[in-house]
C-alpha cells in the first residue's frame, strides 16, 4: 500500500492537476505493458482505490510532442469528471506514447494529459460500453524566463527578446536546400543584395559570428562565406543592434550571430539531406551521439553553384563648367561556377558537477572560377577599342579550433569561464587575361597584350578570453572579463605582363607587393545590471581596449604602418515593464553605446585588381578605425500571441571608412577606401508577428531611415565638400500555413529601396520565394519544393556614380531565378536531457569586407 500511494503521488493522480508533471520513479514498470510477472503490479490494479463507477468501457489515445511529432514517454493521463477537479482514474503512457484506461462506465469525462516541460492539455471524451479512441493528442513545450518573452508551444519563425530579434531558420521551409545567404535575406532588419553583400539597418559595418564566435570562414568575405554554409544546418539567426560591454567593440550596425544546429538529446541520431536546383545544389549530413556526461556532434556538407551574368557601363567626364562628354563604353558577359564544402566536429564533457569542457573544430573549402569577355570603347582622354578575355580563379580554405572550460557554482547564475580559439584563413585569387584589338576575340585579330596575377593572402587569429559573472542578488549582477586578440595578416602578390602579347611574361616590380599587417587588441570590460524598482532595471558597462598595429608593404619603396591607441567605450541601457515583470505584456528599453571598428584585410590589402584595366580596385593600408555613437529606443508589446516591436535609432560615425572613386590621368576609374567625413543615420523600424488562425502565421519588418554622408573634397582642384543624403527603406514579409497530413506552405518576399552612397546611388531590388513541404515516413523525412524569383530571371543591380569629375552608370544583371527540390531524412532514437549553456568566444571588433570579388582577400 505504501508503494501504491507513492506511485499515485509521483504520477500526479492524487495530486492537483496543475502539479501532475513528474515521471514514474526509476525502475518502475507500472506504465509498461507486457512486463514479466516479477515486475511491479500494473497501475490499473492500484487504481482500485478510486471510487469511479466501473463498466465495460475502454479509452485509448496517443500522446506526441507537437514540434517533433515524437512520442512523449511516461506522460501522465488523468481521468476527470465532466465537472470538478478530483481524478477518477489514470495511467501513464508507454514508450510509444500510447495509453489505455479500462473498466470505465459509459459517460462524459475530461482527460487531462501532462508531463514535465510541456503545457497541460485537457480534452473532452464520451465513453461508451466499447472502445473509445481519443486519437492523437499533441503536447506543446513550454519555456519561461524572467525579462524575456514567454514562449508557449512550438517556437514561432521570429521571436522578439529584450536585446535581440531571433529568426528561427529551422521553422522556415523556404530555406530547405538553400544557403546562409538565402536565410539572411529573411532575417528582420537585415538586407542582402543580389551579390550577397550583407547590411543591417542600412549599414554594411556588421560583424557576423557563427555559434557566438568569429570564424575564419568570414575573415575574407562575408558574401562568399554565406554561400558555404547550408541553410539546413542553421538553427537560428540572432540580430543584436546594441551590444553590451561584454561584446567586442562592434557598434555601427550590430552583430549577426548564426547558430548552427546542435543536438542535445541522449542517444545516437542524425540526418541526411540532398538538394538539386537550377542555380545551386548541395548535400549535407549530421551525426550526433550523447550518453551521460559526453556528447559528440558532427556535420559535413558539399555544394556547387552556377551563375551566368552580363553587364554594361558608360562613363562621361565633366569639364570645369560641369558639361559632360562621353568617355567610355563597356559591354561584358560571362559565367561563374564554383563549389566547396563545410564541416564541423564538437565534443562536450561534464567531468563533475559544476564543471564543463568543450572542444570544437570546423573548416571549409571554397572554389570558384569565371570566364568573362569585356569589350572596351575608350573615347577620352584618347581613343582606343579592345576586348579582354579573362579567366579568374578564387580558392580559399579555413579552419577554427576552439576550447572552453566553464565553472558554475551552487549559487545560481554565478559562473567563471576560460576560452581559447585559433582561426586560419588562406586564399588565392589568380587571374589571367588576353587582350585583342577591336570588338570580338580569337580569329578576328592577333593577341596584343596579356597579363597574369597571383595573389596569396593569409589571416591568422588567436584569442584568449576569461569571463566571470557574479550575482549579488536576484536583481543585481556583475559581469567582468579580459581578452586578447592577436591577428597576423599577410598578402603576397605578383603581376606578370607581356606588352606585345606574343612574348614571355615578365614580373612587374611596380605592381607586385608583399604586405604584412599585425594587429593586437587587449581588452577588459565590466558590466553591472540592477533593478531600480520592480518594473525598472538598468545595465551600465564600459570596455577599455588597447590596440597595437605594426605593418609594412613594398611597392616601389618600403612603407610602414605603425599605430597605437587606447579606446574607452561606455554603454548604458534602461528597461521598463509596466505590467507584471514575470508575465511581461509590454516593455520599453533605451540604450546607448560607443563602438570602434578596425578595418580588416578586405579594406587594407594594397593589391590592385586590374582584371578590368579601366576600372581597378585596391585597399588602403593607412586606414584608421571608425568611432560610432549609437542610440536606440525600443518598445515591444505582446497581445494574445501577437508581437509588435517598434524601434527608433540613430548612429553617428566619425572618421568613417567609405568607398572612394576617382579618375586618373589615363582615364582609369580607381576604387579604394579612405577615412573621410561623417556618416549619420536616423531611422525607425517596425516588426510585427500575428497568427490570424492557429495554422497560419504572418510576420513582417519595415525599416525606414535617413542617411547623411559628408566628406571634405579629395580633389585639390575643386575644394569644398562632398555630400549625399536621402531616405531609404526595406520591407519583408514572411508567412506560413500548415495544412493537414503534414503538408505546409511558406512564402517570403521583400524589397529594398535604392542605396545612397557618398558618390552615388545603387538601384532598388526585390526578391521572393515560395516553398511547399510534405512530411513523409511518419515525419522522419520531408520533401520540399522551392521556387525563388520565378517571375523574372535576372535582377539589375544598377549603380550610378556622380562626382565633380565624372558620371558613371553601370548595369550588372545577376541571375536570380531558381527552382530546387530538397529531401531530408532524420534517424535515431533519442530522449531529452537538459544541457548547460556553453560559453563561447565572440570577436566582433573588426570591420569586414562587403563582397566577394574585391582584391582577393
Amino acid at each position: 500500500m505504501k508503494y501504491y500511494l507513492s506511485w499515485f503521488l509521483s504520477s500526479g493522480l492524487l495530486a492537483a492537476p496543475a502539479l501532475a508533471q513528474t515521471t514514474p520513479p526509476a525502475g518502475s514498470s507500472a506504465a509498461r505493458p507486457g512486463q514479466p510477472a516479477t515486475a511491479v503490479p500494473a497501475a490499473p490494479k492500484a487504481l482500485e482505490l478510486n471510487t469511479a463507477p466501473r463498466g465495460a468501457g475502454r479509452l485509448t489515445g496517443l500522446v506526441l510532442d507537437a514540434a517533433t511529432k515524437k512520442p512523449v514517454e511516461f506522460a501522465t493521463v488523468a481521468l476527470l469528471p465532466a465537472t470538478g477537479a478530483t481524478p477518477l482514474d489514470g495511467t501513464v503512457c508507454d514508450e510509444k506514447g500510447r495509453f489505455v484506461l479500462k473498466g470505465l462506465a459509459a459517460g462524459t469525462y475530461r482527460v487531462q494529459i501532462s508531463f514535465l516541460g510541456y503545457s497541460t492539455r485537457t480534452e473532452s471524451a464520451t465513453v461508451t460500453d466499447g472502445t473509445t479512441d481519443l486519437g492523437t493528442v499533441q503536447l506543446s513545450s513550454t519555456a519561461q524566463k524572467l525579462g524575456e518573452v514567454t514562449v508557449t508551444g512550438e517556437r514561432d519563425v521570429i521571436e522578439t527578446k529584450p536585446d535581440r530579434i531571433v529568426y528561427n531558420a529551422e521553422k522556415d521551409i523556404t530555406n530547405s536546400g538553400g544557403t546562409a545567404a538565402d536565410v539572411l535575406r529573411k532575417v528582420p532588419l537585415v538586407s542582402v543584395d543580389p551579390d550577397g553583400n550583407v547590411e543591417l539597418r542600412g549599414t554594411s559595418n556588421v560583424r557576423v559570428l557563427i555559434n557566438n564566435k568569429p570564424s575564419g570562414i568570414v575573415a575574407s568575405s562575408v558574401a562568399d562565406a554565406m554561400k558555404q554554409i547550408p541553410a539546413d544546418q542553421i538553427k537560428s539567426v540572432e540580430v543584436i543592434t546594441t551590444p553590451s560591454a561584454k561584446y567586442d567593440a562592434e557598434g555601427t550596425g550590430g552583430i549577426i550571430n548564426i547558430t548552427l544546429k546542435k543536438n542535445n538529446l541522449q542517444g545516437t541520431n542524425g540526418s541526411v539531406g540532398l538538394a538539386a536546383g537550377t542555380r545551386s545544389s548541395n548535400g549535407n549530413a549530421a551525426l550526433n551521439y550523447r550518453k551521460g556526461k559526453v556528447g559528440l556532434t558532427s556535420s559535413a556538407s558539399g555544394f556547387a553553384f552556377y551563375s551566368p551574368g552580363k553587364n554594361n557601363l558608360t562613363r562621361s567626364l565633366k569639364d570645369e563648367q560641369g558639361q559632360e562628354s562621353l568617355a567610355l563604353e563597356q559591354y561584358g558577359r560571362g559565367r561563374t561556377i564554383g563549389g566547396g564544402g563545410f564541416g564541423r566536429l564538437g565534443l562536450d564533457y561534464d567531468p563533475a558537477k559544476y564543471h564543463s569542457l568543450t572542444l570544437a573544430v570546423q573548416g571549409s573549402l571554397f572554389r570558384n572560377s569565371g570566364d568573362n569577355e569585356l569589350y572596351n570603347n575608350l573615347i577620352l582622354p584618347f581613343s582606343s577599342q579592345f576586348t579582354r578575355d579573362s579567366e579568374r580563379k578564387f580558392r580559399t580554405q579555413s579552419y577554427d579550433v576552439s576550447g572552453s572550460y566553464t565553472r558554475t557554482f551552487e549559487q545560481k547564475r554565478r559562473e567563471w569561464s576560460v576560452l581559447a580559439q585559433h582561426t586560419r584563413n588562406r586564399n588565392n585569387q589568380d587571374y589571367s587575361l588576353d587582350q585583342y584589338p577591336g570588338k570580338g576575340i580569337g580569329a578576328e585579330a592577333a593577341r596584343e597584350y596579356r597579363e597574369q596575377s597571383l595573389n596569396l593572402s593569409r589571416n591568422l587569429e588567436t584569442t584568449l578570453q576569461t569571463d566571470y559573472v557574479h550575482p549579488f542578488s536576484e536583481t543585481a549582477t556583475l559581469e567582468t572579463g579580459a581578452k586578447a586578440i592577436l591577428r597576423r595578416v599577410s598578402s603576397d602578390y605578383t603581376v606578370q605582363t607581356d606588352p606585345t602579347g606574343q612574348g614571355e611574361l615578365v614580373r612587374s616590380a611596380a605592381r607586385s607587393n608583399n604586405f604584412r599587417y599585425d594587429q593586437d587588441v587587449l581588452a577588459a570590460y565590466g558590466s553591472y545590471g540592477f533593478s531600480l524598482s520592480k518594473k525598472v532595471s538598468s545595465k551600465l558597462g564600459a570596455r577599455v581596449e588597447q590596440t597595437l598595429i605594426d605593418g609594412s608593404f613594398r611597392q616601389g619603396q618600403e612603407s610602414n604602418v605603425d599605430q597605437s591607441y587606447t579606446s574607452v567605450l561606455p554603454n548604458v541601457s534602461l528597461s521598463y515593464q509596466p505590467g507584471n515583470p514575470k508575465k511581461p505584456g509590454q516593455s520599453l528599453r533605451a540604450a546607448y553605446s560607443t563602438r570602434i571598428q578596425r578595418p580588416q584585410i578586405f579594406y587594407l590589402n594594397p593589391f590592385v585588381n586590374a582584371t578590368d584595366s579601366l576600372n581597378i580596385s585596391y585597399g588602403n593600408p593607412d586606414l584608421k578605425p571608425e568611432l560610432t555613437h549609437s542610440f536606440e529606443l525600443n518598445y515591444t508589446t505582446f497581445i494574445k500571441g501577437s508581437v509588435l516591436n517598434l524601434s527608433a535609432y540613430t548612429r553617428r560615425t566619425g572618421n568613417a571608412i567609405e568607398n572612394y572613386r576617382f579618375i586618373d590621368s589615363l582615364g582609369v576609374n580607381n576604387q579604394t577606401f579612405r577615412n573621410i567625413g561623417r556618416n549619420a543615420t536616423y531611422g525607425m523600424s517596425v516588426f510585427g508577428s500575428v497568427k490570424p488562425v492557429p495554422k497560419w502565421d504572418v510576420s513582417g519588418t519595415l525599416n525606414v531611415y535617413y542617411v547623411s554622408l559628408k566628406s571634405p573634397s579629395q580633389d585639390l582642384r575643386r575644394p569644398g565638400s562632398i555630400t549625399n543624403s536621402g531616405m531609404m527603406y526595406s520591407l519583408n514579409v514572411n508567412s506560413g500555413y500548415k495544412f493537414e497530413k503534414g503538408l505546409s506552405l511558406q512564402f517570403f518576399g521583400g524589397l529594398n529601396s535604392r542605396r545612397i552612397q557618398l558618390q552615388g546611388t545603387q538601384a532598388a531590388w526585390t526578391f521572393y520565394s515560395l516553398g511547399l513541404r510534405q512530411n513523409l515516413l511518419k515525419d522522419k523525412a520531408d520533401l520540399t519544393l522551392n521556387a525563388d524569383n520565378f517571375l523574372r530571371a535576372t535582377r539589375n543591380l544598377k549603380s550610378t556614380l556622380d562626382t565633380d569629375q565624372f558620371r558613371q552608370v553601370s548595369n550588372n544583371y545577376i541571375y536570380m531565378r531558381g527552382v530546387r527540390l530538397a529531401f531530408n531524412y532524420r534517424f535515431g532514437k533519442v530522449s531529452t536531457q537538459p544541457q548547460r549553456p556553453k560559453r563561447s568566444i565572440r570577436n566582433d571588433d573588426a570591420k569586414q569586407g562587403e563582397g566577394g570579388g574585391q582584391q582577393g582577400q
